[in-house]
């Protein structure tokens, strides 16, 4: 009976210290991941004063740096030219194919419909009334000099002539229009086709049209570059466009060589911020004579001079598990570790892009507070 009594008074003890002493561990012993959770670091007023740090605010200051941004080649609004005729009509012929060099001048298509000869013939006839009605109003003009006819008479005369002056020459643009040479026009050349050649040099990039099709006059046939004026067009987001002047450097490739690369100047920013938050940027070509071709999607970087950024010194950064911490003042004696994204490194100066306004960091030493925190994980 007494053995087991004392068995069962030694183990309630053992239970006890086995319980008690869990508890105490678990709330002791903390790993490292779980103090840098608790981002925070309390230093006794003896350990601030040996810790020597020193305190301050992140600071303006202009650095050398590049920006990596991303655009496409382009060219100008007047080196890309959409084909439309004014009158509808059938495609009788054209051999166009996207990638077609055309110059100044070159055919195109050839159309064909009624209402072109309807056109020429209407010049015709209204011409020949013309002759009419001036030899007329020349007529009525000396009788009513003589009086021998009356005013009335001669006004509607002259209005009948001058009408009819408006009516040739309203006739006239729409004849050229369709490329047509009024001046040349006779009943002997009225024809049911017409051609009209290319505005500019350039490369057809579009075809819209095949041979029988009718087209009305609001359809776009055929699209055409000129990429004799080819730029660079760079989309940038509205914190960095602050910093780009008339000027800067920039150096570019294309996806499908990143080992040849080219060199272009900014040339227009412009002033308006888009709904992504961004602004295009134009760069003419340090040489214009380059292997790409417009739409070409391209990487770039733009060299900043005197770039304002926020910085802080190299100090105050301090590296946990392969990322970048400042510590931040939160009491007297009491900092928090604080992620941030860092940038360029000048002359001690490390670029900041977090925001950090208005907090108090620790500038120096802020090697000290992390070892502290290390350590209280530690223990």
């Amino acid at each position: 009976m007494k053995y087991f009594k004392l068995t069962l008074m030694v183990l309630p003890f053992a239970l006890i210290a086995c319980n008690g002493n869990k508890p105490k561990e678990t709330k002791e012993k903390k790993t490292i991941a779980e103090t840098v959770k608790d981002e925070l670091v309390v230093l006794t007023d003896a350990q601030l004063k040996n810790a020597d740090l020193q305190i301050g605010a992140i600071i303006d200051t202009s650095m050398h740096k590049v920006l990596k941004v991303n655009g496409h080649m382009d060219v100008p609004p007047n080196n890309i030219v959409s084909v439309s005729i004014p009158y509808g009509g059938y495609i009788k012929k054209t051999n166009l194919i996207p990638g077609t060099y055309v110059k100044k001048g070159a055919t195109l298509a050839v159309l064909e419909d009624p209402s072109y000869v309807q056109l020429q013939q209407d010049y015709l006839t209204a011409t020949s009334k013309l002759v009419f009605l001036e030899a007329d109003y020349n007529r009525q003009k000396g009788l009513n000099e003589t009086k021998a006819v009356s005013d009335k008479v001669f006004q509607a005369a002259k209005s009948d002539f001058e009408t009819q002056k408006y009516m040739v020459k309203a006739l006239s643009e729409k004849l050229k229009l369709l490329g047509l040479n009024p001046n040349g026009l006779n009943e002997n050349n009225i024809s049911r086709s017409i051609s009209f050649s290319s505005p500019i040099n350039g490369y057809v990039t579009k075809v819209n049209v095949n041979n029988g099709k009718y087209v009305s006059p609001t359809d776009i046939l055929f699209e055409i570059v000129d990429p004799s004026d080819l730029h660079l067009r760079l989309t940038v987001l509205d914190n960095d466009a602050v910093n780009l002047q008339i000027g800067n450097s920039v150096s570019f490739y294309a996806n499908n060589n990143v080992n040849e690369k080219y060199l272009a100047n900014v040339a227009v920013i412009t002033p308006n911020i888009g709904e992504e938050s961004t602004t295009d940027v134009h760069c003419h070509l340090v040489n214009e004579r380059i292997k790409l071709f417009p739409g070409t999607f391209v990487n770039a970087e733009v060299a900043l001079n005197n770039a304002k950024v926020k910085a802080l010194p190299e100090e105050a950064i301090v590296k946990w598990q392969n990322k970048d911490y400042v510590f931040v003042k939160t009491a007297t004696t009491q900092f928090k570790l604080v992620p941030v994204n860092i940038g360029m490194n000048v002359n001690g100066l490390v670029e900041i892009k977090s925001d950090l306004a208005n907090q108090q960091i620790v500038l120096k030493n802020a090697f000290t507070l992390l070892m502290k925190l290390k350590n209280n994980g530690d223990e």
